[in-house]
């Protein structure tokens, strides 16, 4: 059903049809470009995203769904790092709506868009979380303000008002008063998507773009071309 035809006069809107024309022609993407192991070309697009001045080229849309209800549930978040076995972002996993979806159903999606460059990098696979260990060593580069943050919020969680939370946050400053040293929170931390599939997206002109699809095969890769 149309948008149109889904509304009443009053209700529909219009478009900017002049952005649905405009074409993609930035680049071009070929089997013979791609490396076989798809974290290894999501850092040559990744550095090339930072080289072209890519605004946050680390932001991405992590997308989680609850169980048995099926409902999705999505939020940009930011890469906080790449390693051998994936993707790693931190956030709060006591009281966040992502918390739950994980809960029942440990696996995830991350949507990469770099407009920049017309492309996009979609990611797939099962989430693991980080140790505390590990995820002190990233919570203690973070600045003072957001470690007392990271206690103070009960994420997702409903307010009454904002002094609420401004009360927390002086409550954990005055427990920390003086303290260099903070430990993260147990309800805080790392969570790693281990790619099972990995997509590659080039635009193209007259949206027939490019699309190269990645998925685990045994220890390796098999590396399909898909329909735009």
């Amino acid at each position: 059903m149309s948008l149109h035809s889904a509304a009443t006069p009053s209700q529909s809107r219009t478009f900017d049809h002049k952005s649905q024309e405009e074409q993609y022609l930035k680049g071009t993407l070929e089997l013979s470009h791609l490396d076989s192991d798809p974290l290894k070309q999501f850092h040559t697009w990744f550095n090339i995203a930072k080289e072209q001045k890519v605004h946050q080229p680390e932001t991405v849309c992590l997308s989680t769904a609850t169980l048995p209800s099926g409902r999705v549930s999505a939020r940009y978040v930011y890469l906080k790092e790449l390693d051998a076995k994936g993707f790693v972002i931190y956030s709060n996993w006591a009281t966040s709506r992502k918390s739950e979806d994980v809960r029942s159903n440990p696996y995830a999606a991350l949507t990469f868009w770099w407009q920049e460059l017309e492309r996009q990098v979609r990611v797939e696979g099962p989430v693991q979380r980080l140790t505390s260990e590990e995820s002190q060593v990233y919570y203690d580069t973070r600045i003072r303000g957001s470690r007392l943050g990271a206690w103070a919020s009960e994420q997702s969680s409903v307010l009454p008002d904002r002094e609420h939370l401004e009360q927390r946050v002086k409550t954990v400053e005055e427990r920390f008063e003086g303290k260099d040293e903070i430990p993260v929170p147990d309800f805080w931390g790392g969570i790693r998507v281990v790619p099972e599939r990995m997509e590659f997206w080039q635009g193209r002109a007259s949206r027939l773009h490019d699309r190269f699809a990645y998925v685990k095969d045994g220890e390796g890769w098999k590396i399909d071309r898909l329909s735009p």
